[in-house]
């Protein structure tokens, strides 16, 4: 099918899907969930696939939900919308036995940053940003963050994050262990495509050792995406979460009543 909200190309064995939305920070509306979703599927399976890169265009990865959209007389309900269009993106990143690389090359906040952290490997640019940014807008956390970031850097530090609502920059996030590797803004994208070609050229025990990882440690990601889904509806009926996206689109700070 033909894509307006994201590119996808192919070169030595590696895919790239890259998230085309810059004026809007790649933020996601259905259209681009949509697609994204095909190129997935698109890519697993085509045997000249053998890597998957998710990058995105212009300053940013992904600002997760463009909240434009979520307005609180369209929101909608957040619970099926992460059924429907989310849960569907991070099971088929995880499913599939080809390697997905997240190369980060801005901010990524939210359910972009999720979707980051659902990948096999993730490099950034030094310029790239890391926000688990839901408790900045009144929701709890989506896309299998609340599953795979204490996997990732410890239950202690994903507390922080996820309470907090902090910025991370690229080489905090290296330290922690967010991200593999940071390579400077002029070089990224070379480098990140240098690396994908590098692991498409790999032997086809890749596969087998995501799916034995798959097995010992995320065998449970199903259930939590759908207990996340059961959350976030709980939170986007609330006052703070309609408080919040008002705030953020008048850019000012929430005042949160806690209702």
């Amino acid at each position: 099918m033909p894509y307006e909200t994201i590119l996808y190309e192919k070169h030595n064995g590696a895919a790239t899907i890259t998230l085309n939305r810059p004026q809007a920070l790649n933020a996601f509306v259905p259209q681009m969930n949509t697609e994204v979703l095909d190129a997935l599927k698109s890519a697993e399976r085509d045997a000249e696939v053998r890597c998957l890169m998710l990058t995105g265009v212009g300053r940013a990865f992904c600002a997760g939900q463009d909240l434009k959209t979520r307005t609180p007389g369209q929101k909608g309900s957040l619970g099926a919308s992460l059924r429907e269009r989310y849960n569907p993106m991070i099971q088929q990143i995880r499913r599939m036995e080809k390697i997905v690389i997240a190369a980060v090359n801005g901010v990524a906040a939210g359910a972009g940053c999720n979707l980051a952290l659902a990948c096999d490997l993730r490099v950034a640019s030094e310029e790239a940003k890391f926000i688990q940014s839901f408790v900045r807008v009144g929701l709890a956390p989506d896309s299998g963050g609340s599953f795979i970031l204490p996997r990732l850097v410890g239950l202690s530090k994903a507390m922080e994050l996820l309470l907090l609502g902090e910025t991370v920059d690229a080489r905090e996030a290296q330290r922690i262990g967010l991200v593999a590797k940071v390579f400077p803004a002029s070089e990224f994208a070379q480098a990140a495509g240098e690396l994908a070609q590098s692991v498409a050229r790999s032997p086809r025990s890749i596969g087998l050792i995501k799916r034995a990882v798959n097995y010992a440690m995320l065998s449970d990601l199903e259930a939590s995406l759908d207990y996340e889904a059961y959350l976030q509806e709980i939170a986007g009926r609330s006052a703070d979460y309609d408080e919040g996206v008002r705030a953020f689109l008048e850019k000012r700070a929430p005042v949160f009543t806690g209702k």
